[in-house]
Order: structure tokens, then C-alpha cells, then sequence
């Protein structure tokens, strides 16, 4: 199981995937929005995506859970 975690403040600008997806190491989970930049966040294993913690619009801190890949 890995868990990915917000590596600053953002806004979650879109979602890519879905709970249940297959991803690849690499992959984009979703994209994040800080200072008007767009920030990928990949997934850092492959697996399938368990669980899906943030939604489109949310703002998020540093360490927050994005999702969890198993």
C-alpha cells in the first residue's frame, strides 16, 4: 500500500483518475494548482487506487493524503 501526500499548499485543480483505476509508477493522479502553476501529482507505485481523499476545488495542505494505491 502506498499512501500519496500533498507536497504543498494547493487547490485540487482536477482529478484525474478514479477509485478502482489501474495506475503505473508515473502516472498522474491529479493535478494540483499553487501560484497559478499546475503541479502533477504522480503515483509513486503501481496498483490499483483504493481510496481517492480529495475532490476537485479543495485546498489542501503540505502532508495531506491525496490517495492510496494498493
Amino acid at each position: 500500500m502506498a499512501e500519496v501526500r500533498a507536497e504543498m499548499v494547493a487547490n485540487v485543480w482536477k482529478i484525474v483518475v478514479a477509485e478502482g483505476d489501474t495506475v503505473e509508477e508515473g502516472d498522474t493522479l491529479v493535478i494540483l494548482e499553487s501560484m497559478k502553476m499546475e503541479i502533477p501529482v504522480l503515483a509513486e507505485d503501481s496498483g490499483v487506487v483504493a481510496q481517492l481523499k480529495v475532490a476537485e476545488g479543495d485546498v489542501i495542505q503540505e502532508g495531506h493524503l491525496i490517495a492510496v494505491i494498493e
